[in-house]
């Protein structure tokens, strides 16, 4: 018998690599999903609304210049299998320390800011009317069935199917929008983005755009446990990252858009409530996909939102793990029924102070959701610094290192963060 010779067909071969790429889709898609929440839905939506093409390039620039910080925590995580909390851990005990308290004040903040945008889009296709509290315990419920019956997988792949059917139904809403034309008149000009009465409105813009920035430490846990899971190279960890993070990017320019050709100029006052402007947002798709499509979009935004409150519930309580177990002198790998009672343990603590929150600010979900984007904001110069320092001071791989076009653009990152933080703090303390 003639023996036979495998030759590999570089066809094949890239199109086996292409599917290993698109197969480490995970924890990019879950941050994408975590961050399209509050600052797509909510302030890109109405930076168009208001101010019409205005402040587009500024949220182009505002994330690019996020970017390196958010990407230091895959190449940290990628190139030592350390997650950025334990990279805190050995800068010094004070560092963790430093990212714990801000985590831990950021966790029951944003995620009952969450809670309430969720509980009141759900309370618009209920067939009952129920309080924004009962809605949001409802909703909580259900979360932490989820995420204590299992499951990274499972999540991920929640976040996947929201992800693709917001996208897919936003741009058919734009493309309509686009063919009908801008509904402001041809005289009407949006009140300037550019003058000190906007200015409080770009910081909370700003807050949350893409995200909190630490964030970048649950896309450092998740890739952590991916890895557990399925191989993970450099390569498909930033090819991940970079489909997730430069996709909320593109969206939130979407959304910006739908928000400029629907509500920009219709003289239609932009609402101040929770509920009054997640009913307007439905509205919005409504008006250019068609008065059918009405309760669909309101499921849709609805998942879009809890997509959002699932994965910081699991993404907070993840790192608020990894510290506790840090502080005690203990690791996951050698002590995993410790890590997930602990893990289960802040899932119901943080879960339980979100909802003391909304008991007692009920009446003002937007409120909440800016002072959540505020302290974002205050807060995102200093977890910037934590990873630029952390990742500049490892020894990495020459793939992954920190040099040349990144440094450049962290060090711009800095000017931009901190001169907006003096900006804002002069601006309202002293105005």
């Amino acid at each position: 018998m003639e023996n036979t010779a495998t030759i590999s067909n570089p066809q094949t071969v890239e199109i086996n690599q292409k599917a290993s790429l698109l197969k480490a889709l995970g924890p990019g898609v879950m941050m994408a999903s975590a961050a399209v929440g509050g600052s797509h839905l909510v302030s890109s939506t109405q930076a168009g609304a208001i101010y019409g093409w205005q402040l587009a390039l500024l949220i182009l620039l505002v994330n690019l210049f996020k970017y390196p910080f958010f990407r230091a925590g895959v190449q940290y995580t990628v190139g030592t299998g350390q997650s950025l909390v334990q990279g805190y851990h050995q800068m010094g005990i004070g560092y963790l320390w430093l990212f714990n308290v801000l985590n831990f004040v950021s966790a029951f903040v944003n995620i009952a800011a969450l809670l309430m945008f969720s509980a009141s889009l759900m309370g618009y296709f209920l067939p009952i009317s129920l309080s924004i509290p009962v809605i949001s315990g409802g909703i909580l419920v259900v979360c932490l069935f989820i995420l204590m019956a299992g499951h990274f997988k499972a999540l991920s792949t929640l976040s996947k199917v929201i992800m693709a059917v917001l996208v897919i139904t936003t741009l058919l809403a734009v493309m309509i929008a686009a063919s009908k034309g801008a509904v402001a008149p041809a005289e009407y000009q949006s009140p300037s983005a550019w003058t000190m009465a906007a200015f409080g409105f770009i910081v909370i813009m700003m807050g949350w755009m893409p995200a909190p920035i630490e964030i970048s430490c649950f896309n450092s846990l998740w890739l952590k446990s991916q890895s557990k899971e399925q191989k993970v190279t450099a390569r498909s960890a930033l090819f991940d990252f970079n489909v997730g993070y430069i996709g909320t990017a593109i969206l939130a320019i979407v959304f910006l858009a739908l928000g400029a050709l629907v509500l920009n100029g219709s003289g239609e006052e932009l609402k101040t409530s929770g509920i009054g402007f997640s009913h307007q947002l439905v509205s919005m798709y409504t008006a250019s996909i068609g008065e059918w499509s009405r309760y669909l979009i309101a499921v849709i935004a609805f998942f879009c939102i809890f997509g959002s409150t699932i994965t910081c519930i699991d993404g907070y309580s993840r790192v608020l793990t990894e510290s506790t177990l840090l502080l005690r002198s203990k690791t996951e790998d050698s002590h995993p029924q410790v890590a997930k009672s602990t893990l289960n343990v802040w899932m119901v603590i943080v879960s339980l102070l979100a909802f003391a929150v909304i008991l007692f600010f009920t009446s003002s979900l937007m409120s909440m959701m800016h002072f959540a984007m505020i302290l974002a904001f205050m807060t995102t110069p200093i977890f910037a610094i934590l990873n630029y320092r952390l990742v500049t001071k490892t020894s990495l791989p020459d793939d992954l290192k920190f040099a040349g076009k990144l440094k450049a653009l962290s060090w711009v990152g800095f000017i931009y963060l901190f001169g907006f933080l003096a900006a804002f703090i002069w601006w309202s303390w002293f105005m």
